[in-house]
């Protein structure tokens, strides 16, 4: 079974689509600010979440999911400063924030299976 079957794994990657999608709308001069540290921080829970799965034991997968969890925390954090200081409405960005407290809860549900077992 490949890390593209696992549904936590295919939230993710919507979610950083979402945010590449967002962010078109800052400004230009915040391309290497929130822009990039948007878009990093989305794409590192999508890859943290793929490369655990490819590892050896379910202690490492449960370690990178750890990882995950955290640049999801700082996604969470730089969409509602993004929002704060004005470079995206509420509008655009309450979907998002959703999906980040969704995932937020996806992850702590896979990582109490996963401990479970262990």
């Amino acid at each position: 079974m490949s890390h593209k079957n696992q549904f936590i794994w295919q939230k993710s990657v919507k979610l950083s689509i979402n945010c590449y999608r967002i962010t078109k709308h800052f400004p230009k001069e915040e391309l290497y600010g929130l822009t990039s540290q948007i878009r990093r921080s989305s794409v590192s829970i999508a890859s943290n979440i793929a490369e655990g799965y490819g590892r050896v034991s379910s202690k490492e997968y449960v370690r990178f999911l750890q990882i995950a969890n955290g640049s999801m925390r700082e996604l969470d954090t730089q969409l509602i400063i993004a929002r704060e200081v004005g470079l995206i409405s509420q509008e655009l960005v309450a979907p998002v924030i959703e999906e980040v407290d969704e995932m937020q809860k996806i992850m702590t549900v896979t990582l109490q299976k996963i401990e479970a077992r262990i």
